[in-house]
């Protein structure tokens, strides 16, 4: 992998807003009970912040992969 690409402004925008948007609902999905009712234990917290890196990487990946791709052509 290319750490250039993966640490350019534009990928980490792009993971970003697309963890929060997939996180958010995933975490909703998952969760918005316990978040509503304020009664989230640590290991729900664990899971939600995953649920919100999981998303980041394969964005990431996915990102890099495409960029590099163009890039050998």
């Amino acid at each position: 992998m290319n750490l250039k690409l993966i640490f350019s402004a534009k990928v980490i925008k792009t993971a970003t807003k697309l963890s929060l948007i997939v996180g958010t609902i995933l975490g909703l999905i998952n969760h918005g009970e316990d978040i509503i009712s304020n009664t989230l234990s640590n290991k729900q917290i664990v899971q939600i912040l995953t649920t919100y890196l999981v998303p980041y990487i394969v964005s990431t990946y996915s990102s890099v992969k495409a960029l590099s791709d163009l890039d050998q052509k």
